[in-house]
This record gives C-alpha cells, structure tokens and sequence, in this order.
C-alpha cells in the first residue's frame, strides 16, 4: 500500500489502505445499493473521500476540472451513501449508493449503457467478429470458427475477465 498524503485528511488507518495513483487518486466505483446495477466510475482523492465518507454524499475530484464536485447539487440526481468498501489491493472503492434519478451525465440512469456487442466465449477468450480469417484465428480450441464468424460484425476486444450472462437492463 502507499503511504498516506502527507496531510491526508483521512484518519490513518484509512489513508495508509489506500493505494493511489500518481494524481493521488483512487477509483470509485458506484453502486446502487438496491438492485446491485453498476452507476458510474469517478475518482476521488483523500479529500473527496474524507467529504463522502463524512456528509453521506458522493463527492468526486474532477479530473477534467480540476475541482470537487458532489454529485447531484446541480442536477439533483444525487446519491446518498449507504456503504463504502475498499479492494483487496487498497485502489479501488466500491460505493453503494441510494441514487435519485439518473446517475450519468447523458441522462441515462447508469453510464454503461454502451454494449460492445463482443462475443466473449465460454473460456473467457473474445472471438473477432470481422472476417471469416479473422474468425478462424482467433476461435478458441473447440469452438466451430463459422459458429463465431456469425456473430454481428465489431472489432475484437480482448477480454481477461470470466464471461458471465448479462442481467437484462431496466430502462424504468
């Protein structure tokens, strides 16, 4: 773990945990705390964290701005803090939220709504969706390549995490 910031505002026992980037931040991820669905990644320093963990308000550090911002004071969509977990490896936040209305700035109630239509296979391996080549070089050991080469056409993403079946979106 890193050390703490030299006049973290943290108590130590929670600034020592934290391992930070160079812009001395950690990501956070967002949470709903009531159907699980993943909101949005921001990132926060010891100071937003110290506000979130204090006011029971998301308060991120923007990087393209320079300054704090809690979500929903100009919006209203806040989101009220129910818990805040930190990873194994001490870089990562997992705050579970209470969200009033939507969490992403498009309006749209999470940020991932983008779907990258890529065919991830059984063993994890992503299967190209350009060619029928492509497909055949990069299908893994037993799966038929005219099988992945039927998938729509994107590029290929490569994937190191475990394919799980998506769970359908609400668009309520």
């Amino acid at each position: 773990m890193s050390s703490p910031e030299p006049s973290s505002p943290l108590s130590p026992d929670v600034a020592q945990r934290l391992k930070r980037d160079d812009a001395g931040l950690v990501a956070a991820i967002i949470q709903d705390d009531t159907n699980g669905d993943v909101l949005m990644l921001g990132w926060m320093d010891d100071e937003a964290l110290r506000r979130t963990l204090s006011e029971g308000r998301v308060t991120f550090w923007s990087r393209s701005r320079g300054e704090y911002w809690r979500k929903g004071d100009t919006s209203g969509h806040a989101q009220y803090v129910r818990s805040v977990a930190l990873d194994c490896d001490g870089d990562a936040l997992l705050v579970r939220v209470d969200q009033v209305g939507a969490a992403c700035h498009t309006g749209e109630r999470s940020c991932f709504f983008t779907d990258l239509d890529a065919a991830v296979c059984s063993d994890g391996a992503t299967v190209s969706t350009g060619t029928d080549a492509d497909a055949a070089t990069t299908a893994p050991t037993g799966t038929d390549a005219a099988d992945a080469a039927t998938t729509t056409s994107t590029p290929t993403v490569a994937a190191d995490v475990p394919a799980t079946t998506p769970t359908p979106r609400s668009n309520a």
